[in-house]
């Protein structure tokens, strides 16, 4: 499934491109850049050093370091409006005859506040030359997902230590800005409703969000106040559906990073003998083809290209390896590059596949009849804990697989007896890790049954006629949502608007051209709505795909999905772990 053709990493890139480099652009004048450590981040997401090179930048640099003056140059500073980032800016001016660089360029990726604004202007005025917020305080992690730049935000916003603190409003007040910058970015003034629940943080979030997107198109550099467009925003707490968080997912990108140490997304592996590297990124168009396909498809699929790139040269016959595919390499130049990414995912698949065979084939069928409630029969489970023994029982499998087992029993009877909870740790011997158990209910999800715990559960989508493997029968329910959001199917009672009056939506994307905004975001979606979703507390795999798979499917509304940050299970139950735990033990100091 190839990305949007102007994805949410190519549309930073433009604003980017517009705001600040054809802003401050000589001929034949070439720049410094300076950035610090969130803006680094954004720009390797969405360019190159060659991209860089062709906009009159020769050299990036990190604005907290010391560096070697250059004072025949201009420097460009794209930095975040934080004190850190600030004094570095203000070293690199003190005195007119030390000053590092000729003059200065700057541009923040947000709101500056007063008091950096006022130090600034005391320090170096006379060598700065342009000084401007460009709004994009969001992270393009792929053509249609995005993440925030919220250090710490699963335990800020639910750990209960914090309950009483102003640091729960702070972090939401600055998501709610981030997420705007975002709308901003996609040029949508969206509709905003949340999912009402037990918690209100999806609710606060909500009418945040809905103040300062009238803020900003109060005050955007248009000066006229922008008009609800044709798109939604929907947000929702992350125990909306905690099942998908915890089951082994067969799908190539989530299986991969959930068994494999994938940092960074850089996958290390072997091929004759050398370790190497690779990137899992969307430049690499075989990866963008087969992240989403089941495992099963994709160990068809590859050896597949690679007859095809093969017969070019009539080169290697019968059964495709790692070590045919490295020899084909050095035959054929030609195809190097290709050639190289299908060995990579040659390897990548191979790994997910030992993992697989070796122990997780065994806990897939347990996990998606305790997921559904039935088996592949469709007959229903009658008794959760006769399905969930064997794979306590078993000495092979990890603690962090039987503590996912368990928590699907519990999600799947809507919370368990204290005692039976008791003896399920003790039995497992995980009593140093059953915080990753307990503290669920810190998201509002049961884990010790009540009247009162009773959890309202999302009525599903009949999926009996769809084909799929035995051991992925299971759908995030995030794409339930979605459909029925393009379908205008959500109930308002559950899911309420915070905007006066919301545009009418069909999903079509046939809407007067009064309420269409004039925007500047030209692609093949021109005349289509936009659902956006935001989950507070992290995004899995498989929500991303569903993302894609809802975009492909409804030809006439493209689905962006973006949270704090993005999940594997592991990462996540560490998480949930950490929410007992006291503040200093758990949260990075702010700069």
């Amino acid at each position: 499934m190839a990305p949007a053709v102007s994805g949410l990493k190519s549309l930073v890139w433009q604003k980017l491109k517009s705001s600040v480099f054809e802003d401050c652009k000589k001929e034949e004048e070439w720049k410094v850049m300076l950035l610090d450590d969130y803006t680094t981040k954004l720009l390797s997401l969405c360019c190159k050093m060659t991209d860089l090179l062709a906009e009159g930048i020769t050299v990036v640099e990190n604005v907290y370091k010391n560096r070697e003056p250059v004072p025949h140059m201009k420097a460009i500073y794209f930095i975040t409006p934080t004190k850190k980032s600030v004094d570095g800016l203000i070293d690199d001016f003190i005195t007119k005859s030390s000053s590092r660089y000729k003059a200065a360029y700057v541009y923040f990726t947000d709101f500056c506040p007063d008091n950096l604004f006022n130090k600034i202007k005391s320090s170096c005025a006379k060598s700065i030359r342009r000084c401007k917020e460009i709004n994009i305080s969001f992270f393009p992690y792929e053509s249609q997902v995005f993440t925030l730049n919220v250090p710490d935000a699963f335990y800020r916003c639910y750990s209960p230590t914090l309950e009483r603190t102003k640091d729960k409003d702070a972090v939401m007040q600055v998501m709610a800005e981030q997420i705007v910058t975002l709308c901003a970015t996609l040029d949508e003034n969206p509709g905003v409703r949340y999912k009402s629940g037990p918690s209100d943080k999806a609710c606060k979030l909500a009418q945040l969000v809905e103040k300062n997107l009238e803020n900003y198109y109060k005050t955007d550099e248009r000066s006229q106040i922008k008009a609800k467009t044709h798109s939604q925003l929907i947000i929702i707490d992350r125990g909306f559906d905690p099942v998908s968080t915890v089951l082994h997912e067969l799908t190539f990108q989530a299986m991969a990073y959930d068994l494999l140490p994938i940092e960074n997304d850089t996958y290390k592996y072997k091929t004759e003998g050398k370790e190497r590297e690779a990137i899992l990124e969307e430049d690499d168009e075989l990866w963008v083809k087969i992240r989403h396909k089941h495992i099963a498809d994709v160990i068809e699929e590859i050896p597949k290209l690679f007859k095809e790139v093969s017969s070019k040269r009539k080169a290697a016959e019968g059964k495709v390896s790692i070590s045919a595919l490295a020899q084909l390499m050095k035959k054929m130049p030609l195809y190097r590059k290709e050639i190289s990414r299908q060995v990579i995912h040659l390897n990548l698949a191979e790994d997910c596949m030992s993992k697989f065979k070796s122990n997780i084939e065994r806990l897939c069928k347990t996990e998606q009849d305790l997921a559904l409630g039935t088996d592949v029969e469709g007959q229903k489970v009658k008794d959760s804990m006769r399905v969930l023994l064997p794979v306590l029982l078993n000495k092979s499998h990890e603690s962090y697989d039987k503590i996912r087992a368990i928590l699907l029993y519990i999600f799947s009877t809507n919370g368990t007896t204290q005692e039976n909870l008791d003896k399920l740790i003790q039995n497992v011997q995980i009593e140093s890790d059953s915080d990753m158990i307990r503290n669920w209910k810190y998201l509002d999800v049961p884990v010790i049954s009540s009247s009162a715990a009773q959890q309202h559960k999302y009525p599903r989508r009949d999926r009996s006629s769809e084909e799929t493997y035995q051991l992925s029968r299971w759908t995030p329910v995030i794409k339930d949502v979605m459909e029925d959001a393009i379908e205008n199917k959500l109930d308002s009672k559950d899911w309420p608007y915070c905007s006066q009056c919301p545009p009418t939506w069909n999903g079509s994307g046939a809407v007067s051209a009064r309420q269409k905004p004039k925007g500047s975001y030209k692609d093949e979606r021109k005349s289509s709505a936009r659902l956006i979703i935001f989950v507070i507390g992290g995004i899995t795999y498989s929500e991303m795909r569903s993302a894609y798979e809802v975009s492909q499917a409804y030809k006439s509304c493209e689905v962006v999905i973006g949270s704090t940050h993005i999940l594997t299970p592991k990462r996540l139950l560490d998480e949930v772990k950490s929410l007992s735990k006291p503040k200093d033990m758990v949260c990075i100091k702010d700069e």
